[in-house]
């Protein structure tokens, strides 16, 4: 399915709509089979130990599905997460952000399915991988 709102609508669309998750993620790519969005690691997304939270992941996760969606659907607000299954497979880099590459798996009419993989940004083995899936709202 062609991409229907760019990094400009979706990053705008973040600021407007979705303002209290828009200073945390920087949508850095997106393409017709891939999104990518960075997580600017701050404090507040550190745990004891030093190490990037796995709340902070998961809303990493969650977002990059949620515009990878609406990449391909445009401004449908209403689609939510119905599942999350993520495996936290190495430590982050807390000195580093975050990357995650969302891919939509399967876009229905009631629901979307898809995967996304988080970088530590500059390194190659992926801290975590988590599985979505998303309900889609009735067209009105």
């Amino acid at each position: 399915m062609a991409v229907v709102m760019d990094q400009a609508a979706l990053t705008a669309f973040l600021a407007r709509d979705f303002a209290q998750v828009a200073e945390d993620f920087t949508v850095t790519r997106v393409e017709e089979d891939l999104l990518e969005v960075r997580l600017n690691v701050e404090a507040r997304h550190l745990r004891p130990g030093g190490t990037v939270s796995g709340p902070s992941m998961f809303a990493l996760a969650d977002v990059a599905m949620y515009l990878a969606i609406l990449a391909r659907l445009g401004p449908v607000a209403l689609a939510v997460t119905t599942n999350c299954s993520i495996d936290f497979m190495r430590k982050p880099a807390a000195g580093r952000a975050l990357v995650a590459q969302a891919r939509v798996l399967k876009l229905g009419r009631v629901l979307a399915v898809g995967d996304v993989l988080i970088w530590s940004e500059g390194e190659t083995a992926p801290v975590a991988r988590a599985g979505l899936t998303y309900s889609i709202p009735p067209a009105q």
